[in-house]
C-alpha cells in the first residue's frame, strides 16, 4: 500500500522507502482522518495538549505536550521513554486525540505521563535511521541463535529505540519459552539492552500481510485492529463444515470473518426450536435432520424411516412442540408438509440476445464427412479412367 505521492516499486514506496509508513501518513491502516484540522476553536478555548505518536508496526502512544510545541501531522519528534528517548512520528493532534484516548481508556490526568522533548534534530534522525538499518540483519542472526539453542519460538521482528540504546525482540511461540540463556547470547553479540515481547499469531499475520482465500487483502493488515477470540461454535451456528483447512486463516487460527455475521445468525436462530427436541405424533416420533436459517424451514424424519424427510416451517414446529408439552399429539407430519408449496425458480431469459458465448469459436470439423467426400471423389476418378480405357482410340480402327 502507498499513497498517491509515493507510488510503489517492488512492494515498497519510492518516496520514503518506509514500507508503507510515509511522512504524509496516508499509507498506514491505523491512520485517523483529522476532520477538525481546518476548524478553529471557539474564543477562549485552549487546544488539547496531548499528541498521538506512531512508531514501527503501527504502535501508537500518547504524550503530553508540556512545552507547547507547534506540531502537525508528519513531524518527527523525540519523546520520553523509560530510559533514554525514542523517535516517532506525529499522527494526530487536537480534539480528536481526546476522543481516541477516551475510546482506549487512557487518562489525560496522569502526573507521571510521558512527554515530548522536542522536534527531532538531524542528529536524532541519523541515529534512528542507522539503528533501523541494523534490524533486518540482526533478525536473521537472532533466529539462528534461537535455533542453535533448540527453542520452540520464532523471532518475528526487532524494533530499536530511537536513541539505539535498547532493542525489543518480538516473538511468537505455542508454549512458554525459557529464553534466559538466549538473552545472554543477544546481549553479548549485539551489545545493547534487550527486551523480549511475545505477540500473537494474528498480530504477526497483520504485520506481514497477504491475500486471503476471498481474494482480497487480509482484514487484519488493512483495517481490523480488534482481534477477538474465534471459536468453532461460530462455524456451527452458521452451519459451516468444520474443515480446518477452510476455516483457518494464514495465521493458523480460525478466520476473524467468522464473527462478522455471527450476531445476525444468533438473532435468526432465536425463533428456531432446538434441533435435539423430538416431535411426537400418532404415526411415530420425528427427529430434526436439517434446518434452513434463511427460509425458516426444518426437515424432520420418523425414527426408522430416515430416508423420508418432511419439510415444515419453524412456526409449525414450535406449534407442534407446544402441543406435545400439553401431552397432545398431531396425526402426522404429512398434514403440515403438504401445506408447503415449493418456490418456483425464476427462469431468466437472455435479454442481450440469442448470441452464444461460443459464437466466436471455430466450428468443429466433421472428419467423417470429409473422409467420405474424399473416398467418393477417388471412386469417381477411378470409374472415369476405366471407362476411357474401354472406349476405342479412333473411329477408323473401329470401322476396320
Amino acid at each position: 500500500m502507498a499513497c498517491a505521492s509515493c507510488s510503489t516499486k517492488d512492494g515498497q514506496p519510492k518516496g520514503c522507502k518506509n514500507n508503507g509508513t510515509c511522512g504524509t501518513d496516508s499509507c498506514n491502516k491505523l491512520t485517523v482522518f483529522d476532520w477538525l484540522a481546518n476548524m478553529s476553536l471557539p474564543s477562549g478555548e485552549k487546544p488539547f495538549n496531548w499528541i498521538e505518536v506512531r512508531y514501527k508496526n503501527g504502535r501508537k502512544e500518547y504524550y503530553n505536550n508540556k512545552e507547547n510545541l507547534t506540531l502537525s501531522i508528519g513531524d518527527i519528534v523525540a519523546t520520553q521513554a523509560k530510559a533514554g528517548h525514542d523517535i516517532g512520528m506525529v499522527t494526530l493532534t487536537g480534539e480528536l486525540v481526546r476522543i481516541q484516548m477516551k475510546r482506549k481508556n487512557i487518562s489525560d490526568k496522569k502526573e507521571e505521563a510521558l512527554k515530548i522533548y522536542r522536534k527531532a534534530s538531524q542528529k536524532d534522525i541519523d541515529i534512528w535511521s542507522s539503528a533501523r538499518d541494523k534490524e533486518e540483519p540482526m533478525k536473521v542472526r537472532a533466529r539462528q541463535f534461537a535455533i542453535d539453542l533448540k527453542l520452540q519460538m520464532k523471532i518475528s521482528d526487532i524494533e530499536f529505540q530511537g536513541d539505539a540504546s535498547k532493542a525489543t525482540f518480538y516473538y511468537t511461540a505455542e508454549e512458554r519459552v525459557d529464553f534466559r540463556e538466549l538473552i545472554k547470547v543477544f546481549a553479548r553479540e549485539f551489545r545493547t539492552r534487550i527486551e523480549m515481547k511475545q505477540v500473537g499469531f494474528r498480530q504477526e499475520a497483520s504485520r506481514l500481510g497477504g491475500i486471503g482465500s476471498c481474494g482480497r487483502e487480509l482484514c487484519c493488515s488493512t483495517w481490523l485492529t480488534d482481534f477477538r477470540s474465534v471459536s468453532t461454535s461460530a462455524a456451527r451456528y452458521q452451519q459451516l463444515s468444520l474443515n480446518p483447512q477452510k476455516l483457518a486463516g494464514q495465521c493458523g487460527k480460525l478466520k476473524c470473518c467468522l464473527n462478522y455475521e455471527l450476531d445476525t445468525y444468533l438473532d435468526a436462530l432465536k425463533s428456531f426450536p432446538k434441533t435435539d427436541t423430538k416431535i411426537y405424533t400418532e404415526k411415530g416420533t420425528a427427529v430434526c435432520q436439517k434446518t434452513d436459517i434463511f427460509k425458516g424451514h426444518m426437515w424432520y424424519a420418523y425414527e426408522g424411516e430416515w430416508n423420508n424427510w418432511y419439510k415444515i416451517t419453524t412456526s409449525q414446529a414450535n406449534e407442534i412442540i407446544q402441543l406435545n408439552k400439553k401431552k397432545k399429539k398431531i396425526a402426522s407430519l404429512e398434514e403440515y408438509a403438504s401445506e408447503l408449496v415449493d418456490d418456483i425458480k425464476a427462469e431468466f431469459e437472455n435479454v442481450v440476445g440469442q448470441d452464444s458465448l461460443t459464437r466466436f469459436d471455430s466450428p468443429k470439423s466433421n472428419n467423417k464427412r470429409k473422409n467420405n467426400k474424399r473416398r467418393n471423389n477417388r471412386n469417381n476418378k477411378n470409374n472415369k479412367n476405366n471407362r476411357n480405357k474401354r472406349k476405342p482410340q479412333n473411329s477408323k480402327n473401329a470401322t476396320k
